[in-house]
């Protein structure tokens, strides 16, 4: 397998898996067309990311591409690129639920499939100390919503989901490895 994700995450999880992968990363501006939602802006996403490689995969390959984005308020919260950025999104999300969606992309030159993983996440209200202790601590700026439910922000602040914990993480464990598996028994 391939796994088209400079994402520390997905990476472990696929260890932890004990699926043998190597990492390629092709960089692609993730832009996405404007009228999209939802679901349609993660599955968009990992079928531009699989784009770079198609030209260059052979027969047995297979490449993973994925995306996670936080979705609220009916709009979609992606990585922060600086500070106050990252402490609006916290704060926006504060007391509040969001949708975590992400989008998985199995590709071979034979095939396509593409898949998405909604959860819904529960937020405490958070105090402005409690988001920028978090902020300047973590550096959350590779995570889309600014947060990462591992980490401290997540112990103290989430007091619940409904869905996959590893989606929010960034890898739906279960869909990659139900996904995986249909694969594996058509070929």
């Amino acid at each position: 397998m391939i796994l088209g994700s400079s994402s520390p995450r997905r990476q472990l999880f696929l260890e932890e898996m004990n699926i043998p992968f190597t990492k390629i990363v092709k960089e692609v501006d993730e832009l996405f067309p404007p009228d999209l939602k939802h679901s349609e802006i993660t599955d968009y996403l990992v079928k531009l990311k699989a784009e770079p490689f198609l030209q260059e995969l052979k027969a047995n390959d297979l490449l993973l591409t994925c995306d996670t984005i936080v979705w609220h308020q009916n709009k979609m919260l992606g990585k922060p690129k600086e500070q106050n950025q990252a402490i609006e999104m916290l704060t926006s999300l504060s007391g509040k639920t969001h949708e975590v969606i992400s989008s998985i992309c199995f590709t071979n030159p034979k095939f396509q499939v593409i898949k998405n993983s909604v959860t819904k996440v529960y937020f405490e209200v958070l105090t402005n100390y409690e988001i920028e202790y978090y902020v300047d601590q973590f550096k959350p700026f590779d995570k889309a919503g600014a947060y990462g439910i591992q980490e401290w922000i997540g112990m103290i602040g989430i007091s619940k989901i409904e869905g996959s914990y590893e989606n929010v993480v960034g890898l739906p464990t279960e869909l990659f490895y139900s996904t995986l598996q249909e694969i594996l028994e058509q070929d």
